[in-house]
């Protein structure tokens, strides 16, 4: 019997140790899938502050939506959330949108076949990864609303 005491710590610190080493696994994992990596524009800004720099200026008359670029910073993409009856519907305009986007003081006009009451304009900007060219879309609330009515 008095040979086996020495087995016991020996386990209890094989299991301590390997404790302490899936947490740190679990830990290290949980900040590696909540941190992104970082879209920049203009020399290394946050392309999501750069958002807040987007002037648009839109209107909406006989099935067309025009829009003007007023701001300095050229968009990508414009993706259009248009409301109708309590419901929504998300489509981006890319019929004749520019190849190199909308830039400082472009316009754009298009036709837009779904009916709606009102329609909310997002800019979609493209950035730079580590890596390569990334295409990030603004918030809503840095959108401009058209009414279609």
């Amino acid at each position: 019997m008095r040979d086996r005491k020495g087995l016991s710590p020996v386990i209890a610190t094989v299991l301590l140790i390997a404790v302490v080493i899936v947490i740190g696994l679990i830990v290290f994992l949980w900040f590696r899938g909540i941190t992104e990596e970082a879209i920049t524009k203009f020399e290394g800004t946050n392309v999501k502050l750069v958002c807040d720099d987007v002037s648009l200026e839109a209107s909406y008359s006989g099935g067309y939506v025009y829009v003007a670029n007023t701001g300095n910073v050229p968009i990508y993409k414009l993706k259009a959330k248009i409301t109708f009856e309590g419901s929504y519907s998300t489509e981006f305009l890319e019929i004749d949108w520019p190849e190199t986007g909308l830039n400082q003081g472009g316009t754009y006009s298009s036709k837009i076949t779904t009916p709606g009451e009102e329609m909310l304009l997002i800019p979609v900007l493209i950035g730079k990864t580590e890596t390569n060219k990334e295409a990030y879309t603004c918030e809503e609330r840095q959108g401009t609303y058209v009414s279609m009515i």
